[in-house]
């Protein structure tokens, strides 16, 4: 497991831990009670580090890289799950991933980012970073749910739109405009969880939706930390300070109307419980589609109009 800086004694105390139960069964040393001592310092310190979390380590969390990604939900809750690929216009872009399956017995669209769990995959999918080929696939998919009347799942795990100078020459900014007008137009349920990043345009065309989610150390934002120190002081030595300013984790957007829900997280984040996070993302999800199962199609579009144009009004 990758460290984040303020995790570090809890996982110096682990490695002792393991360490100790590594010791040979046949040594004379009694070092069961050693284990269990050690082992509730390390859980309380657990607590005490989640639960006084700042903005600046919530944003580390969200992008620690074992955080359940992409395929880890869809190997635990979706099956015959089939990819569909490209856009029907260039190329087939790999850190938007989306096809056909099933969730809990009911048929579905589902899409989000995926990072990559390792060197080789990173690369691949762009560290989760769409281009426009991408986001034209997310059109194409949203068109398809709403023509075989099936319900859409995204999820969110994204730095931001991929910034290239490609991107911008094919069209970034028009991709990102047009799967957001697919969202408000798609007379199907869609339901959204940040998993993760939840960084600018490239989030919000796919998550513009009837029900959005986050996960509770998840961020989301119309820029990163470090984008926005650079911008506002010049420099990204200040993100900590430009983190906070954002209002950028799950408790903020709650507290401003701009989610529906946080979905707990175990003590100690996603990253160190991936299976009890995803299943819990589940529940959520399986809700949520049976709360909006028998609203309309015009009327559905009709409320998640009305919900973002409200978005800041009310504050």
């Amino acid at each position: 497991m990758s460290q984040l800086e303020f995790e570090r004694p809890i996982l110096e105390l682990e490695a002792k831990i393991n360490e100790l139960r590594n010791v040979e069964s046949g040594s004379e040393i009694n070092i069961t009670e050693e284990i269990s001592r050690m082992q509730s310092k390390a859980d309380k310190l657990l607590i005490q580090a989640y639960t006084k979390l700042t903005a600046d380590q919530k944003v580390q969390v969200a992008r620690h890289q074992d955080r359940p990604h992409f395929f880890d939900y869809i190997r635990h809750l979706i099956e015959d799950y089939t990819p569909l690929a490209g856009d029907r216009n260039f190329a087939e872009d790999n850190a938007l991933q989306g096809g056909l399956g099933r969730f809990r017995g009911q048929s579905c669209v589902i899409m989000g980012h995926e990072k990559g769990s390792d060197t080789n995959s990173r690369i691949k999918h762009n560290f989760g970073m769409a281009r426009p080929e991408g986001y034209r696939k997310a059109q194409r998919l949203f068109k398809m749910a709403e023509q075989f009347n099936l319900p859409v799942i995204t999820l969110v795990d994204t730095a931001g739109a991929y910034p290239g100078k490609g991107a911008e020459e094919r069209g970034q900014s028009e991709a990102i405009a047009k799967s957001i007008e697919s969202c408000l137009r798609t007379k199907t349920p869609i339901v959204s969880v940040v998993i993760g990043e939840g960084g600018s345009g490239g989030a919000i065309a796919i998550a513009v939706a009837d029900k959005i989610f986050m996960l509770e150390h998840a961020i989301y934002s119309v820029i990163s930390p470090e984008g926005c120190a650079s911008i506002l002081w010049r420099s990204a030595d200040y993100a900590k300070e430009a983190a906070t300013a954002l209002k950028l984790t799950a408790q903020d957007l709650y507290d401003l109307k701009l989610i529906d829900g946080i979905i707990d997280e175990p003590v100690g984040g996603a990253h160190r419980k991936k299976k009890e996070t995803i299943a819990s993302v589940g529940n959520y999800i399986e809700e949520a589609l049976q709360g909006l199962d028998s609203t309309d199609g015009d009327e559905l579009v009709l409320q998640r109009r009305k919900k973002f144009l409200a978005a800041g009004r009310n504050l």
